[in-house]
């Protein structure tokens, strides 16, 4: 960390926070979903800006796509049944995580997921070369934009994969799209195994071809993030039954190597909280453990057993309802729980929690919980998809009940609605909310980048960023 980013650290810091307010519909309103922690915890190493409370009121789109703050506008990019721009066919259903990277002249190349079952309504076009397995419906495409988000192009950049949910970022600037299932060869009609991540490159995807990176495990794979430092991948796990996800490091055999270094393999572990076999039971921000293990993971390829059911000796392992965003922020590596529900299996109820894991110290900490939820058509429930934003704060998608947010956190901690989605399949009355995926930001700053997931739309949404 450079000293000038220590300073602003030490003067920004927050005390406790036990409260939130949130701007939504047409003024500002007391949102009854509440959180307790302190925010300017989620900041570490970055310069987020101080006093900032939100953009203004939510103003409702007279076309009921997307309800903006006053002075911004969006634009549609890519909507589900398009043709794409390649010929290669429809533009497939269900966006969900996504990444913008730097081109040439000022382009931005978005690589974007699409979590297709077997049951997707419109499948990622199956294309010689970057095909896993041709019964996959899932895989990614990639549009390529102008400095003035104008589409150049939009193709196929994997295909054959399956439920390809969030993912996350290189250093070398590629794509780690997630398969969050476990189905085996035979299973659903597929002719391979399933539950990989694999590596794409949103501007030349015959690079990165259709290659699982096997070692990296075979699970339910939400999100990863990645130590600049010494290039560990730390990864999510977002099963749906219990005993629910784990969360595992990757250490590669060959760290930080570039484009395609991620196939030497590597050996893959799990956390173990001393004393702690479900993170939903800790309840008091703050609350911090010391000496946390990381245990091998027995079976990577889950060839018998998914991992989470595998032998971790008699201490066991430390399992988590929902885990899906992942960031790396200053000197530690985030993660998000977003909801956990007793009725469900897991050993408390809440609903929403972030997690600080600092690896030299070996110690985890929760920053944030969420809850209760008592109305859910205000936002800041449920916190899935996470990243930077341009003014150093936070955005986060929802995916929760009711109506869907993108909301931004900043470092004060103050919630406020960013993007409201308005899809406009139900009645004005009672209108269908569209869960937002994939929240991220051009290079420069200027533009935020979000999807719809269903019906699968993605939005460039421009205006007076901070």
């Amino acid at each position: 960390m450079s000293s000038e980013t220590s300073r602003l650290t030490e003067e920004t810091s927050q005390p406790t926070a036990t409260r939130r307010q949130v701007l939504a519909g047409s003024g500002a309103a007391v949102a009854s979903i509440a959180f307790t922690g302190a925010f300017s915890e989620l900041f570490a190493g970055t310069a987020a800006a101080r006093g900032h409370s939100g953009y203004g009121p939510l103003v409702p789109d007279p076309d009921g796509l997307l309800d903006l703050p006053k002075g911004f506008r969006y634009r549609v990019l890519s909507r589900e049944g398009d043709p794409l721009r390649s010929g290669e066919g429809q533009v497939p259903s269900n966006h969900d995580g996504m990444a913008a990277f730097a081109g040439r002249h000022g382009h931005v190349h978005l690589v974007r997921n699409h979590e297709n079952r077997v049951t997707g309504r419109i499948p990622v076009p199956t294309v010689e070369g970057l095909t896993y397995d041709p019964m996959g419906k899932g895989g990614c495409t990639a549009l390529e934009l102008d400095g003035r988000n104008n589409v150049l192009g939009e193709r196929v950049a994997i295909a054959g994969t399956a439920v390809n949910c969030a993912g996350g970022r290189t250093p070398w600037n590629t794509w780690l799209t997630c398969e969050e299932t476990e189905d085996r060869a035979g299973t659903n009609g597929y002719t391979k195994d399933h539950g990989f991540i694999f590596e794409v490159d949103g501007a030349d995807p015959r690079r990165t071809g259709a290659v699982p990176l096997t070692a990296m495990g075979r699970f339910q794979h939400e999100a990863v993030a990645i130590d600049p430092r010494n290039g560990i991948v730390y990864e999510t796990e977002d099963a749906f039954d219990k005993p629910f996800g784990l969360f595992y490091r990757f250490l590669p055999n060959k760290p930080l190597g570039g484009t395609g270094s991620l196939r030497a393999g590597g050996h893959l572990e799990a956390m173990r909280v001393p004393g702690v076999p479900d993170l939903s039971a800790v309840q008091e921000t703050g609350a911090s453990f010391e000496g946390i293990e990381w245990v091998p993971v027995p079976d990577p390829l889950a060839a018998g057993t998914p991992i989470r059911f595998q032998d971790f000796g008699p201490k066991g392992i430390t399992h988590a309802q929902k885990l899906e965003g992942c960031y790396w922020g200053g000197s530690s590596v985030y993660f998000v729980s977003s909801f956990a529900r007793s009725s469900q299996g897991s050993a408390a109820d809440h609903y929403g929690q972030v997690w600080r894991y600092e690896p030299k110290r070996r110690r985890l900490t929760l920053v944030i919980v969420f809850g209760p939820g008592t109305d859910v058509q205000l936002p800041g429930e449920s916190p899935d998809n996470i990243c930077l934003a341009a003014d150093g704060g936070l955005m986060v998608c929802e995916d929760g009940d009711g109506a869907q947010h993108v909301f931004g956190l900043t470092r004060g901690g103050e919630v406020y609605a960013m993007a409201r989605g308005r899809q406009n399949i139900g009645t004005p009355q009672e209108p269908e909310w569209g869960e937002f995926a994939g929240v991220t930001f051009a290079p420069d700053g200027a533009t935020m980048y979000v999807n719809c997931y269903t019906p699968g739309t993605t939005f460039a949404v421009t205006g007076p960023w901070r």
